[in-house]
C-alpha cells in the first residue's frame, strides 16, 4: 500500500510518527498551514513558521523516505484578526517556492465577514499564482458552511477542478460532488470522520475526486489513519486499485496540477524496501 496523505500537520508531530507512517506505506504528504493552538500575535510569526514548512519539515520528513510539500495560507480562525492581516501581503513570494502545491488552508471557521473577505483574497491568489486550494469547512454547521463555501469558489471564478474542499461527511460529500470540486475527509480517532462512514460514503459516491488524510495535528489524532481506511476500503470488498486511487492517484492528480510536485512523486518512486517488515497494521509489509 502506497500513501500520499494530502492534509496533515507533521509540524505538530515527531518523528517516530514519520518512521510508523513510512513503514505503514506513506511515501508523500501535503502539509498546509494551519492554526498552531496558540493565537499568533505578529506577522512575523508566521514568516517563521512558513519557512520552516518549506525547509526544515522537508528536511525531516526526508530522513524517512517521506516526500514533503505544503501549501501556505492565513487560516480561517486567524483571518479575524486585524493584527494579521498583512499576511496576505506576505504570501505572494511564498507560493512562487518550490514544493509549494497549492493555497491553504483556506475557508470558514466562524464564517464571519472578515473570513469571507480572507477567503476571496486567497482564491485570487490562487488564480494569480496558477495554485490548487485546500479548503477547511468549519466544524460548526458544516452544511451550511459548506454550500457558503462553494458559492464563495463560484463566485471567485476559479475552476472547481482545482478546488479541494476537506472535512465532509456524509451530509456535505453530495453537495460538493454536484460543484465540481475535489473531495477530502479527515478520519480521526474520536471525531471528524471514521474509517467505516469514510468507506461508506465511497460506496455511495465512488472514488472519482475523492481524497483521504489524517489532518493530524497538535490534537487526538493519528497519522495512521489513511493506511487504517485502505484496509477498510479492501475489507468492505474494494480492490487494491480502488485503494490506490484514493490514496495515491488522486492527491497526486490533485496536487499535479500545481507543477511542484517533487521528483521522488512524479516518478513513482517507492522505498518500501527500506522499511520491508516493519509495518505498524497488524504486522502487514508495506506494499509496492
Amino acid at each position: 500500500m502506497r500513501i500520499f496523505d494530502p492534509h496533515i500537520h507533521m509540524t505538530s508531530r515527531t518523528t517516530d510518527d514519520y518512521e510508523r507512517m513510512a513503514a505503514a506505506g506513506v511515501r508523500a504528504v501535503c502539509e498546509p498551514a494551519f492554526w498552531l493552538g496558540q493565537p499568533r500575535t505578529s506577522v512575523g510569526s508566521f514568516l517563521d513558521y512558513f519557512d520552516s514548512l518549506v525547509g526544515w519539515e522537508r528536511f525531516r520528513a526526508a530522513q524517512f523516505g517521506i516526500t514533503h510539500h505544503c501549501a501556505v495560507a492565513l487560516n480561517p480562525k486567524e483571518a479575524n484578526d486585524p493584527r494579521l492581516r498583512d499576511v496576505l501581503d506576505e504570501l505572494p513570494h511564498y507560493l512562487e517556492k518550490d514544493g509549494v502545491v497549492a493555497v491553504g488552508e483556506v475557508g470558514y471557521d466562524s464564517m464571519t465577514p472578515e473570513e469571507d473577505e480572507v477567503l476571496a483574497v486567497q482564491l485570487r491568489l490562487a488564480i494569480e499564482h496558477d495554485l490548487p486550494v485546500l479548503v477547511h469547512t468549519p466544524h460548526r454547521d458544516k452544511p451550511a458552511g459548506t454550500r457558503r463555501t462553494l458559492d464563495v469558489v463560484k463566485e471567485s471564478g476559479i475552476d472547481p477542478g482545482r478546488v479541494l474542499v476537506d472535512h465532509l461527511n456524509e451530509l456535505t460529500a453530495p453537495m460538493v460532488a454536484d460543484s465540481g470540486c475535489w473531495m477530502a475527509f479527515s478520519v480521526y480517532p474520536d471525531t471528524k470522520m471514521d474509517e467505516r462512514r469514510t468507506v461508506g460514503v465511497l460506496t455511495e459516491l465512488g472514488t472519482e475526486r475523492m481524497l483521504v488524510n489524517s489532518a493530524a495535528d497538535w490534537g487526538r489524532s493519528d497519522p495512521l489513519k489513511t493506511a487504517r481506511t485502505g484496509e477498510a476500503m479492501l475489507a468492505a470488498g474494494f480492490g487494491p486499485a480502488d485503494v490506490a486511487t484514493v490514496l495515491w492517484d488522486n492527491p497526486v492528480a490533485f496536487y499535479g496540477q500545481s507543477g511542484r510536485l517533487l521528483p521522488e512523486v512524479t516518478a513513482g518512486r517507492d522505498d518500501t524496501a527500506l522499511f520491508a517488515g516493519n509495518s505498524v497494521l497488524r504486522g502487514a509489509r508495506p506494499e509496492a
